[in-house]
């Protein structure tokens, strides 16, 4: 008979999956709180269940405080967008309601979510799906439309069904004065027309995993004032130079008086499960973390998290200096904070949503 593994370490290297201790990520040494401007928090949490069957956290509020506290993760971006909606979305919202409930449940975290339909759901965009949308609009806990958008490399719906729902769905996020967390890719003509055509110059707009030609970026800042790049573990493959690229472009010239972090329009983002950053392995090759009898390391993360923005950051600091521009990693990527909080999903200081932000769906407010 074959000896039987004896220990999940031994069971997860059979199947060719890292130990989950390794996603316990070695510490970072940066001191900035951390937000997670676009994450899918259901789907990471199943996919770390599919993965891990075995795993240590049973429930979606044990993996947020094993994963985040000790990490700094202030808060997060939700995204919900998938047709039919799932109403578990419910579930998560009303957890974080009140203070009491975010501190027990969610470790004091600061949950936020926004709801949309993605270009690949298009599709099944119906009536009944676009109801349950702008209930979920309603609550306090939700600060923007998305992710939507058009996606012509896959082209899991008809591209004008697609163009469809996308005018559709931000004719309504106008109407009550949602922020917008935009998908595009491989659609920069039909993408920079609907928005032009449907969106107030200075609404406030969230390019999500931004990969395309940065002219096409420039674009959109250049016309929309309050218009944020969002930058995912992606600009760290070396397979993707577009997001580097719209990068430089915000950096000023040396002769101008500008610092690099009040021109940098850019929201840090995982896009969890998704895009683990290539770099944070040069961290984890030398980690030996509790539990995986010493050993390091062996193959590729299965999925990301939200602590992994730092080393996003990094890289992000990286291109900047290579343009010969300092930029301190606190000054330079704590405005991403401010940003998120205030300017672009209308959080004031206090932690609570602005009033028009959250306008409910009668008119009273």
């Amino acid at each position: 008979m074959a000896t039987l593994p004896n220990t999940i370490w031994e069971r997860n290297r059979k199947n060719s999956v890292p130990a989950e201790d390794f996603l316990a990520l070695p510490a970072h040494s940066s001191t900035t709180p951390i937000v997670d401007t676009h994450t899918h928090l259901a789907s990471t949490f199943e996919f770390y269940r599919s993965k891990y069957k075995e795993g240590k956290y049973d429930t979606v509020f044990d993996f947020v405080k094993g994963m985040y506290n000790e990490k700094k993760v202030e808060a997060i971006i939700d995204v919900w967008c998938e047709a039919p909606v799932q109403r578990l979305w419910k579930e998560f919202a009303d957890s974080a309601i009140n203070e009491e409930d975010r501190r027990t449940k969610w470790g004091g975290l600061e949950y936020w979510f926004v709801m949309g339909v993605h270009p690949h759901n298009a599709k099944d965009y119906d009536d009944a799906v676009e109801a349950q949308i702008l209930e979920a609009m309603a609550h306090l806990r939700c600060v923007g439309w998305g992710e939507m958008g058009l996606d012509y490399h896959y082209d899991n719906s008809p591209r004008d069904i697609q163009q469809q729902v996308f005018a559709r769905q931000l004719r309504h996020a106008v109407r009550l004065g949602k922020p917008l967390t935009i998908h595009t890719r491989e659609a920069d003509d039909d993408t920079e027309r609907i928005l032009k055509e449907i969106v107030p110059k200075d609404h406030p707009i969230h390019i999500h995993c931004f990969t395309d030609e940065a002219d096409f970026g420039q674009r959109l800042l250049d016309h929309f004032p309050n218009l944020y790049i969002g930058v995912t573990g992606v600009v760290t493959f070396s397979t993707n130079l577009n997001t580097s690229s719209i990068i430089r472009r915000m950096i000023p010239s040396s002769s101008s008086s500008s610092s690099p972090s009040s021109n940098l329009r850019i929201l840090l983002e995982t896009d969890a499960p998704y895009m683990v950053p290539a770099n944070i392995y040069d961290s984890l090759n030398s980690f030996k973390p509790p539990g995986v009898n010493g050993q390091t390391l062996k193959g590729r993360l299965p999925l990301s998290h939200s602590a992994m923005i730092p080393w996003t950051a990094n890289f992000v600091v990286g291109e900047v200096t290579k343009e010969g521009q300092a930029v301190n990693v606190r000054r330079g990527f704590g405005h991403c904070k401010r940003e998120c909080e205030e300017s672009l999903w209308g959080l004031s200081p206090d932690n609570q949503p602005d009033e028009d932000r959250c306008a409910s769906m009668d008119g009273t407010r």
